[in-house]
């Protein structure tokens, strides 16, 4: 239940543009009732939007940015952030994932807008806009690896190297691969999991991916590791993805196709796959329901994204071709972990990255992090790992005790 206004209205003030501060002060106040934070405007008006103690002062500079931020709250607080014309003092994080927390009842809003536009060429420039900013640049706050997707934390206290190397054992043993196989990947990344399917269980991987830098660099480091012979990476988008395999896997691709091309990764999948034993694994960020992606990263992060609701990958992927989900699995509270990591690390390297970019683009990546962090944590996205074979296929373990039964279980 909504409180009274009176309980989050600003100090009444009596001149004309304060009557328009105090307004939009007042609007903002109650849409955003119950988060925990201070908004001080540049003219020293203020509102505190909970009971609870605020976790961070929102300081908003200008009249402009208040308009903007009535009208289009989720693109310009982004944008404002990013321009310093809104600062954040105290727990970033925390203050996000209040304000999800605080807006959690809001319906779900039919997502219109949320397909990925359909040629090879715009995916490879959405692609490019994010993952060529330069290996270096992601070499100093990624682990070891390279990995740039959800960590399993198998402990709390794990590290982000522990946690990524367990990660890609867990989807290994998910797909119960065995020595000699063929894996098809689609969306690579540095090559990460490809290089340990081959290394440890014995598999030959054809790994497809339109990252030029990725590229350039899975193929040297897969070179320099003695693993050419079993790991060959193609520059190709999934919808050009060919031949036959025992296994498909994608870890974080899907987040890129956009809801009307899921009909065509399922039709890829159902071509390469062996007709009677094909298996996978498909791993994205998704939600509990249909709903527009935040259209700030949207335009400056990942252009073209979505993350889906389960409801909406199930007929165009797996329904369609009858195939048979195996195992779901939510690890939500891991990339909510993992995203610490990362941001901590960010942060730990933020004068060196300031001085490759700039400032904005320090406080559009930390924005970006930080949101992502908060949206794991409050739980309004999502991490979904799901498995699937052929219908008729039995050759998946009778339970699920294979999963936990400790790192190196069906390594070659």
């Amino acid at each position: 239940m909504r409180p009274a206004p009176s309980q989050f209205a600003p100090t009444p003030v009596s001149q004309p543009t304060g009557l328009i501060d105090h307004w939009c002060l007042t609007r903002i106040s109650r849409a955003l009732w119950g988060s925990p934070i201070r908004v001080v405007l540049w003219n020293g008006l203020s509102a505190t939007l909970g009971e609870t103690p605020p976790v961070a002062t929102v300081s908003v500079k200008d009249r402009a940015t208040l308009l903007r931020l009535l009208v289009r709250p989720a693109l310009e607080f982004g944008e404002a952030y990013a321009a310093d014309r809104l600062r954040v003092d105290g727990d970033l994080v925390e203050m996000l994932a209040g304000v999800n927390q605080a807006l959690a009842g809001r319906p779900y809003q039919h997502p219109w807008t949320h397909s990925l536009r359909a040629t090879t060429a715009d995916s490879r420039e959405n692609v490019h806009v994010h993952y060529d900013l330069g290996n270096d640049f992601y070499a100093l706050w990624l682990d070891e690896s390279m990995t740039y997707t959800c960590a399993y934390f198998e402990r709390e206290d794990a590290t982000l190297e522990a946690a990524q190397r367990a990660k890609l054992d867990y989807v290994c043993r998910k797909l119960c691969l065995r020595p000699g196989e063929t894996v098809i990947e689609a969306g690579c990344g540095w090559g990460a999991l490809a290089r340990h399917m081959a290394r440890h269980y014995g598999v030959t991987v054809r790994a497809f991916n339109i990252s030029q830098a990725q590229l350039a660099y899975a193929r040297e480091r897969t070179a320099r590791e003695g693993l050419s012979d079993r790991v060959t990476f193609v520059d190709a988008d999934y919808r050009e993805i060919d031949g036959r395999s025992d296994v498909f896997v994608s870890v974080g691709m899907l987040e890129h196709v956009g809801h009307d091309h899921y009909p065509h990764l399922g039709d890829v999948m159902n071509r390469v796959l062996d007709p009677e034993h094909g298996r996978g694994l498909v791993h994205f960020i998704g939600r509990n329901a249909p709903m527009e992606f935040n259209p700030w990263i949207a335009k400056h992060i990942f252009p073209g994204a979505y993350a889906p609701a389960l409801s909406e990958v199930l007929p165009g992927l797996f329904e369609a071709h009858h195939f048979s989900v195996v195992d779901v699995e939510n690890l939500r509270r891991h990339y909510a972990t993992t995203l610490r990591h990362w941001l901590t690390r960010f942060e730990s390297h933020a004068e060196e990255i300031r001085d490759r970019f700039d400032e904005q683009f320090i406080r559009t990546w930390r924005l970006y992090l930080a949101s992502a962090q908060a949206c794991f944590t409050s739980g309004d996205l999502q991490l979904f790992q799901i498995v699937f074979d052929r219908a008729a296929d039995d050759r998946m373990p009778l339970t699920r005790d294979f999963l936990y039964e400790g790192e190196g279980h069906g390594r070659v």
